[in-house]
């Protein structure tokens, strides 16, 4: 009798065994293998390579931005325009893997799914066709001259994006990495950070706009307020840029010349609940989902206060976002309300050119009522008409815009701005962060914007 329980109970144990392996079995195949298969640091995925030729990377105009050369056995990943898009496209290397569009269209690139393979022939992956215009990429970098920062410049209407730059850069082919990576990675400047989609900055006063919205929505919009040139409250005391004071003002005035003490007021009585569901219609604590990885905008306070509810309200305080956000918002606007998911892999076609898969467009977020954004259009045209935007001028289209100079951790300020053009139908929106510039968002920001939107449009 005994022996019969000790059978049952090593019966039991190794069903259990048995049994637990097949979970995981079909856990693995379920949730991990596609990532675990996927992984740039796999070798068999290294060796499949052997025999792809992997596919090209193209602007929206037909221009190669990356491209694979063969001669004999080696394949070598060229980038004929170097540091422009190692934010973008990223990098493809044995030795440090892959990232940006190269990681996330890996399978594509390297034509898995393709029907026509012959096992150890050689066989041509897919090609992404991106909506960035090189032309416009190329100008962008040239107006950033060297500043640390970013540019982003989205079609409001889509959510394609048609620029996007982040400096400093690096050189992404493979030998350049492989020699240069330890020097790289210990730069103080982090060359490696994609500022434009994983730089989280205080938008400082671009964040107006969403404040803007709140306000409207709670009847803000007619009245008036007294700027004394600054906000107190106990120990803390916000003053107006410059030290200005504007009087009685409405909330047009108050959003044409920035003025933090009327939207510190307003986050106030506003409340901390208000404003944190407003922040979140924006998107602000949630995952922007697009080609490639980009950091979550957020606010930092475990528990919001109406005195933190203030500084957030003029994009200070614990308020963190990405320029790529910041565009978006601006976008947002331009599109009645409507803020677009943001793309970059306009098309994927085969070797032979057969499109196998297009981009499909997606409204994420509708922060505002058409006709709330038709009154922001009316505030943001003011802004460079009469307010803080005049530099973002241009003769002949009518630019709105938002300019920001934000706080941080050291004694020179981020300068922002975001617009777009024409304000009446607006073809692109622009959004310009300046890191650590020191000067003044409607000084130094917006002439860039400025110069890339009549690039575009002219």
């Amino acid at each position: 009798m005994n022996i019969n329980k000790k059978i049952i109970r090593v019966l039991v144990v190794v069903a259990l065994m048995f049994l637990s392996l097949v979970t995981y079995l079909l856990y693995f195949n379920m949730f991990s293998a596609e990532k675990v298969a996927s992984n740039p640091y796999n070798k068999r995925q290294w060796e499949d390579e052997r025999y792809v030729i992997r596919g090209s990377i193209y602007d929206c105009n037909g221009e190669v931005l990356a491209k694979t050369e063969v001669n004999g056995d080696e394949r070598t990943r060229v980038y004929p325009y170097g540091h422009l898009y190692s934010h973008v496209i990223g990098y493809y290397s044995k030795v440090y893997g892959k990232n940006q569009l190269e990681m996330k269209y890996d399978k594509e690139l390297l034509g898995h799914g393709d029907i026509s393979i012959n096992f150890n022939e050689l066989r041509s992956g897919y090609d992404l066709h991106l909506t960035i215009d090189n032309n416009l990429q190329s100008y962008a970098y040239d107006q950033l001259n060297g500043h640390n920062g970013a540019v982003v410049a989205l079609e409001p209407s889509t959510g394609k994006i048609l620029a996007m730059v982040s400096y400093p850069d690096f050189n992404p082919s493979a030998s350049a990495l492989e020699q240069n990576w330890n020097s790289i990675v210990e730069r103080k400047d982090s060359p490696l950070l994609a500022r434009a989609t994983n730089g989280l900055y205080a938008p400082g006063s671009t964040y107006k706009i969403a404040t803007t919205v709140a306000a409207y929505n709670a009847g803000y919009a007619t009245q008036t307020f007294e700027d004394n040139g600054s906000f107190k409250l106990g120990d803390l005391k916000v003053e107006n840029y410059g030290g200005k004071s504007y009087g009685n003002i409405d909330l047009k005035t108050a959003f044409e010349v920035s003025s933090n003490a009327v939207f510190c007021s307003l986050g106030y009585e506003l409340g901390s609940e208000n404003i944190l569901s407003n922040a979140e219609a924006f998107g602000i604590n949630k995952d922007i989902n697009t080609d490639i990885p980009v950091a979550k905008s957020k606010i930092e306070y475990k528990k919001m206060s109406n005195a933190d509810a203030a500084l957030v309200s003029i994009g200070q305080g614990q308020l963190l976002m990405t320029p790529l956000h910041v565009a978006m918002m601006g976008a947002s606007v331009a599109n009645n309300g409507s803020m677009m998911k943001p793309y970059l892999v306009d098309s994927i076609t085969t070797s032979s050119g057969m499109t196998i898969g297009t981009a499909k467009q997606e409204s994420l977020y509708t922060p505002m009522s058409s006709m709330c954004a038709g009154y922001l259009n009316e505030l943001m045209t003011g802004v460079v008409k009469e307010g803080t935007g005049k530099s973002a001028s241009i003769s002949g289209i009518t630019v709105a815009g938002k300019t920001g100079t934000a706080e941080n951790e050291t004694d020179k300020d981020h300068a922002w701005f975001v617009g777009y053009a024409p304000a009446e139908n607006p073809q692109i929106a622009v959004a310009v962060l300046l890191e650590y510039d020191g000067g003044a968002g409607g000084s130094n920001a917006a002439p860039i914007a400025r110069n890339i939107i009549r690039k575009y449009l002219k």
